[in-house]
């Protein structure tokens, strides 16, 4: 069978952009008191080494895990046992990027701030915690809860989300996507792909600079998939090199992509392989912090990756022909 996306605005081997009904409201918790207020801690060095952010998706209609931790404690103990396999960061969203009824930012609080309390009071230090929204409102609400980094992957969509970053003290994911947020964006073009993603970032980053966000707390994601066909992210792949000279941490977010699927003709659940292999040539092109739903395999890629290039040492024992 010949696949037409104009039939469906979707991607074979994927129903990631399904829209379904909006969920109810979540009980609101109260709002955090000033004495348990947290400081956003500084993104962690990330010149000799990969960072790996691990996606906890507190929603029913999630691309992946498709509502698995969409309850509480789900969601708590998946954050949980992502830095026990050696997450750095812990990337907690409460909407999907796909097309799909808008979340009101009170609900889409309701549903992360919790997650980020618990994960705050519970990790260790050296695990960060990020919060994956484009409202303003959001953002500041999950700051005061313990957030470190606000991911926001429409590039600044909401006017105020700079200033809100900036005021927060915490640090921002610049992402390049094209489409207003929740719409769809079904035949996307470009004249050059790369050069355009790059203008994109550069635009938003003296945007964020000139809110106040410092540029040791910026990172810039070329948001491979978002609003992009495969063949266009491929593009973007190839020069990820040209977002990484731009001189700040460059996040790939890779894990179980579409572009991963249609490449190797496989769905969802069978693009592991294929999204290591992804991540791998991210690292070796520049990039230093790769969001995934497989955090123990991405550690130990990215940690073999690290030995092979003398920025880590073998853990041995060493007895090998010794």
């Amino acid at each position: 069978m010949v696949y037409d996306e104009r039939e469906t605005d979707r991607t074979p081997c994927s129903d990631s952009t399904v829209s379904r009904a909006p969920e109810p409201a979540l009980d609101a918790p109260p709002p955090p008191s000033p004495s348990i207020l947290r400081t956003p801690r500084p993104l962690p060095d990330s010149s000799g080494r990969v960072l790996v952010m691990a996606i906890v998706n507190r929603t029913r209609d999630s691309f992946f895990d498709e509502g698995r931790t969409w309850g509480l404690e789900a969601a708590v103990a998946a954050g949980l046992a992502a830095a026990r396999d050696g997450a750095d960061l812990i990337d907690v969203g409460g909407v999907k990027f796909a097309p799909g009824e808008p979340v009101p930012a009170p609900e889409e609080s309701d549903r992360v701030v919790p997650v980020v309390a618990a994960l705050r009071a519970q990790l260790p230090s050296r695990v960060l915690l990020s919060v994956d929204t484009f409202h303003a409102s959001v953002a500041r609400a999950a700051v005061a809860a313990g957030a470190d980094l606000i991911n926001d992957t429409t590039g600044l969509s909401d006017p105020q989300m700079a200033a809100a970053v900036a005021e927060s003290g915490a640090s921002l994911i610049l992402t390049h996507s094209a489409a207003p947020p929740r719409r769809p964006l079904p035949h996307p073009h470009y004249e050059d792909v790369v050069s355009e993603v790059r203008e994109f970032l550069i635009a938003r980053l003296e945007l964020a600079l000139a809110a106040g966000v410092p540029r040791e707390r910026i990172v810039l994601d070329p948001g491979p998939d978002l609003n992009k066909s495969t063949v266009q992210t491929l593009e973007v792949m190839r020069g990820l090199g040209e977002f990484a000279d731009l001189g700040l941490p460059l996040l790939a977010a890779l894990s179980r992509k579409d572009f991963v699927g249609e490449s190797l003709g496989l769905a969802k659940e069978e693009r592991l392989e294929g999204s290591l292999a992804a991540a791998a040539w991210a690292v070796q092109h520049g990039a230093r912090m790769l969001r995934v739903h497989d955090v123990q395999a991405t550690v130990r890629l990215v940690r073999m990756l690290e030995v092979l290039a003398g920025r880590r040492d073998p853990v041995g024992p060493l007895v090998h022909n010794v």
